[in-house]
């Protein structure tokens, strides 16, 4: 049985292993959608998502509609390109039902999280910022909802106790391809039948950068989990003398506070800042001042004089 012909939709690092999978297992791809290049870093020069990137090493053609919705003349081409099937991967656009009608087999979306739990943009980092235990991916059927489409395979991924968003949104998104590898032909062939959603969904809203802000009157776990969660962007940073240090990673202790005032430093050990919290102590291992890398903390603390036993933090 031939391969189905697949219009690629995908933007982020997290959408190339799929892209790549697809590309090695041979599936003929006419053509890639994704989102417009776009300023980046503190030049703002312009920079291509890295699906394209990995598009072009190919010589596969690139659409870079600013929004599919309303814009007859790309889905006009689209249509032109007559693919069996769409799948799409952090594409960014919620399709509308003119595009997702086009393929005979309809628009697969790779999504990173055990649905309906984390629809929404961000269903890693708020995995990470709930402590959940465990995560993974679905291949789902598309509809004009926004993640509400039927499941059609899964697979559960565990989340360890220290991984960082960077880390799981890696071995999720091999993970992705994988499924996905599996679900192409047994739904071609009829081998699936969809599940609908169960109840009870979460909403997994966008990352914004103030988010970064640590607040210390929260407990060690949570500030452990927003740490984590919130690597590489926007960070977690914390005032300390009026100046603001990124905190890198942490560790909760077994450790009471002893009634202190949260983010008292109570020791400085070297493995790094024994900082009291709403409830516990949280251990953070490595930061950045202002104007360097990212340093253990012990050795900031050697060479920093606002940085002693009974220090506060976040004030």
């Amino acid at each position: 049985m031939p391969k189905p012909t697949i219009v690629y939709m995908g933007t982020p690092d997290f959408a190339v292993p799929t892209l790549k999978a697809l590309l090695e297992a041979g599936y003929p791809i006419p053509a890639v959608f994704t989102q417009p290049d776009r300023p980046v870093g503190r030049g703002q020069k312009l920079a291509m998502p890295p699906v394209k990137a990995l598009a072009l090493e190919h010589g596969i053609p690139v659409m870079q509609p600013e929004r599919l919705r309303g814009n007859a003349e790309m889905i006009a081409q689209l249509r032109d390109l007559a693919p069996d099937l769409i799948v799409v991967v952090a594409f960014g656009q919620i399709l509308p039902r003119e595009v997702l009608d086009i393929p005979r087999h309809g628009a697969i979306n790779v999504h990173a999280s055990l649905l309906p739990r984390y629809r929404g943009a961000a269903p890693i980092q708020w995995a990470l910022l709930n402590g959940d235990s465990e995560t993974g991916v679905d291949t789902m059927l598309m509809e004009e909802g926004l993640d509400t489409g039927p499941i059609l395979l899964e697979t559960r991924v565990p989340i360890p106790e220290d991984e960082t968003s960077e880390s799981l949104t890696r071995r999720l998104s091999e993970a992705g391809a994988r499924l996905l590898l599996e679900t192409i032909p047994r739904w071609v062939e009829g081998d699936i039948t969809p599940r609908p959603q169960a109840d009870g969904s979460v909403y997994a809203p966008m990352i914004k950068k103030e988010m970064g802000i640590l607040d210390w009157q929260k407990d060690a776990r949570s500030l452990h989990n927003q740490i984590r969660a919130l690597q590489p962007w926007p960070g977690t940073s914390t005032l300390l003398d009026g100046q603001m240090l990124k905190i890198g990673n942490a560790h909760v202790t077994s450790e009471s506070a002893q009634g202190a005032e949260p983010g008292t430093v109570l020791a400085l050990t070297p493995e790094g800042w024994h900082v009291a919290t709403g409830e516990g102590v949280l251990l953070v291992t490595s930061v950045q001042v202002p104007g360097k890398k990212p340093q253990p903390a012990a050795e900031v603390a050697r060479g920093w004089r606002s940085m002693r036993v009974g220090s506060r933090l976040g004030v």
